[in-house]
């Protein structure tokens, strides 16, 4: 099947310039951060926030869900907070090859999620490499899960109610967030959404996943970027063979969250998104893998009104209505 034009021009336009990114990165990056900010309308509730951890302050951004019909009708507020109402979370790792991204260029998908999922959202700006190396962004994803899974009454929700999701390196912080929780004892997340996730540490000649030779060079993110992100992530040689830097490499895969994995078609990381919940379920866990036809990588960083993003958004909301426990105050 041929890629629907519109898809392909409209990623396009959210792509990155051909540069060489281990000499260039700074410059991928502001480009990401201009190409992807979208402004927050006034009409939606955003506040944020800022959680410590060993010598620094980690942003996170919190939206709002809109409960009305009427964007303005009546929205979650940081002042005027009603503590009889739990509101679910879904805890957002942004993509960006953990070189670039941040809270202000995922605007737009946080609030597309608050929206339609009726979840408050919680993005966290984690630090970038290369001068924050794997595994600096992991523990600020991790030091955030760990605040808000054990302070509860920070937003007032219970950890039942909490979902990681992240896109691309995104998912990838997600799923070793995920594992990290079950080596470390801490806490229990209770489901994941890992999108097109970034999970092997191969993306050359070399790869085992057919997505990579198929996908790998036409389709906006090539597989020689995704050599060069993870090459500008590595702190040392050592973390090429680490489960918390390429998940599927890990060696236990029980005791995960309940997970849905959407793929792309025509996207670098299909198959290995796929073969992780692949890996996932084989190991006794509850998994949904769904390819999204007629897509790209990024393709959720679009409007809502393009069908993929429309059929994500909706996929997420079912399968936390599916996964979790019936008083879940998402209606």
């Amino acid at each position: 099947m041929a890629i629907n034009k519109l898809m392909k021009a409209a990623l396009k336009a959210l792509s990155y310039p051909d540069i060489n990114l281990k000499k260039n990165y700074k410059l991928e990056r502001t480009f990401m951060n201009v190409k992807g900010y979208h402004p927050i309308k006034p009409s939606y509730n955003v506040w944020d926030h800022s959680v410590f951890y060993q010598d620094h302050k980690i942003p996170v951004r919190i939206f709002s869900p809109v409960l009305g019909k009427n964007p303005s009708e009546e929205i979650v507020d940081e002042h005027n907070w009603n503590n009889t109402k739990e509101y679910p979370i879904l805890l957002f790792f942004h993509g960006g090859g953990w070189v670039a991204g941040n809270i202000d260029s995922y605007n737009r998908v946080c609030l597309n999620l608050a929206t339609k999922t009726k979840h408050l959202v919680v993005s966290v700006d984690y630090r970038l490499a290369p001068e924050h190396p794997f595994p600096a962004g992991l523990e600020d994803c991790y030091a955030v899960a760990k605040e808000i899974f054990q302070k509860t009454d920070l937003l007032h929700s219970k950890p039942e109610y909490i979902t990681l999701i992240g896109d691309s390196a995104g998912g990838n912080l997600a799923a070793a967030v995920s594992l990290m929780a079950r080596d470390r004892g801490d806490f229990e997340p209770k489901r994941q959404v890992l999108i097109y996730p970034a999970t092997y540490n191969d993306h050359g000649d070399t790869s085992p996943f057919a997505s990579i030779q198929e996908n790998g060079s036409d389709y906006l993110l090539t597989s020689k970027m995704l050599q060069d992100y993870m090459e500008l992530y590595m702190g040392n040689q050592n973390d090429w063979e680490n489960p918390y830097f390429a998940p599927l490499l890990a060696k236990d895969f029980s005791r995960q969250p309940d997970t849905l994995i959407l793929t792309a078609e025509y996207d670098p990381l299909r198959d290995e998104g796929e073969a992780y919940g692949e890996k996932l379920w084989q190991a006794g866990n509850q998994v949904e893998i769904i390819r999204i036809s007629d897509a790209l990588h990024g393709f959720i960083s679009l409007p809502l009104k393009f069908q993929q993003v429309k059929e994500s958004m909706e996929l997420i909301q079912q399968f936390i209505q599916k996964h979790s426990e019936p008083n879940l105050p998402i209606t």
